[in-house]
């Protein structure tokens, strides 16, 4: 007769989370998660997570457990239009909807969309960490009334696991940005770009990821990663000197060599940062590098570092191009006036298809109002 677990003085057990222990993507992690859940409450049939950017008030879709059945892809909405999700984060505890018809009068895009895609009841949870709110964990039944105490008592337990697991990723990409910006501020004193720039060629990167998302098959995390490396594009630049970074002249041939190095270093300071804080494994840290070292190609093959062509220039690094020249271009600089939007628009329609890419600039002129909001939000400030 075969002994019990109880009886083994010393035996080894199946970790049933030990996914959470590998090298793996937030979903795929996720996913583990809502299956195990599934095994205890058959009826739970979504697990999502959304993250939150208090410089715009956007709170944004990040990763989804419904593989086959996604209802915001793609979607943002500004915290401040939902006073219950406001009220979970005021209260510091879950919101709890036993069933979801309560809000078959409401307007939001969100609540018309979960409703319509059959789900009957939800729990929500509010992720902070030290104090800090970082943005939400959904769980979601096609039942309604299926929220009991004890089904909630698990829920939070796993909305938690959730949580820290999310919230680990995005401050590892936070840890990487304050990093690079303390280098560049305390070793060589240098203002590479002003916070706003990097704040709107980020915001403005976003806007194209999402439109050109359904060509490009991007998913909401990978939108969320562009998003979130887009301001580190130009690290390298912390190892130009300054008499070629900051000169108000022209550059000579051997000095423009110089500046060109920027996307090769910008990968070294990468790879060292990455083995200096251990986060080697981070997710999508191949797009950083991508982002880094190519944002200076061109599409016909005549940029820089390695004369890529076409769609042999990842896509992450097309956008994130797009992004920074128009931000450049409708920028004040020491050497130039700040352009119009359309005549920042005809120079990319000028550069389309033979310097930038033709979808991403086409992308980001159909949002001409969220440029603007864009801009209206992160202004220069005229006193530096």
């Amino acid at each position: 007769m075969p002994r019990t677990a109880r009886a083994k003085s010393v035996f080894y057990h199946r970790d049933a989370l030990d996914t959470l222990n590998g090298h793996h993507s937030l979903a795929d992690k996720l996913t583990a998660l809502h299956k195990l859940l599934k095994r205890r409450y058959p009826f739970m049939s979504r697990i999502a997570v959304a993250v939150y950017d208090s410089k715009t008030d956007l709170l944004k879709t990040y990763v989804d457990s419904g593989k086959s059945s996604h209802p915001l892809k793609r979607y943002s909405a500004k915290l401040s239009d939902v006073p219950s999700l406001q009220s979970a984060i005021t209260r510091r505890a879950p919101r709890v909807v036993n069933d979801l018809d309560v809000f078959k009068f409401s307007r939001a895009e969100h609540a018309t969309r979960i409703r319509a895609a059959g789900y009957g009841s939800s729990y929500t949870l509010p992720m902070f960490l030290n104090g800090a709110f970082w943005g939400f964990v959904f769980f979601n039944s096609r039942l309604k009334h299926v929220f009991t105490d004890r089904v909630l008592h698990d829920l939070d337990i796993f909305g938690h696991l959730v949580s820290l697991t999310a919230i680990s990723e995005l401050s590892s990409i936070r840890v990487l940005e304050a990093s690079v910006r303390t280098a560049a501020d305390l070793v060589h004193r240098k203002d590479i770009d002003t916070g706003a720039h990097l704040d709107r060629m980020a915001n403005f990167a976003r806007l194209i990821a999402r439109k050109v998302a359904t060509i490009y098959n991007l998913t909401d995390d990978l939108i969320e990663h562009i998003f979130l490396f887009a301001p580190l594009h130009d690290i390298g630049k912390i190892a130009i000197p300054d008499e070629i970074l900051r000169k108000p002249g022209a550059l000579t041939d051997q000095e423009r060599t110089v500046m060109r190095s920027h996307t090769a270093k910008g990968r070294e300071i990468i790879d060292v940062m990455l083995n200096n804080f251990g986060l080697d494994g981070l997710q999508h840290i191949d797009m950083l590098r991508n982002i880094a070292l190519y944002h200076h190609e061109a599409m016909n093959g005549s940029g820089y570092p390695k004369g890529l062509r076409g769609e042999d220039i990842p896509i992450e690094a097309r956008i994130v191009a797009v992004a920074d020249i128009f931000d450049a271009l409708t920028s004040r600089r020491s050497y130039k006036e700040r352009w119009s939007n359309d005549e920042a628009f005809a120079m990319l329609q000028r550069m389309a298809g033979s310097q930038i890419d033709q979808q991403c600039v086409h992308a980001l002129m159909a949002q001409q109002q969220e440029i603007e909001d864009i801009q209206a939000r992160f202004q220069e400030d005229p006193y530096g």
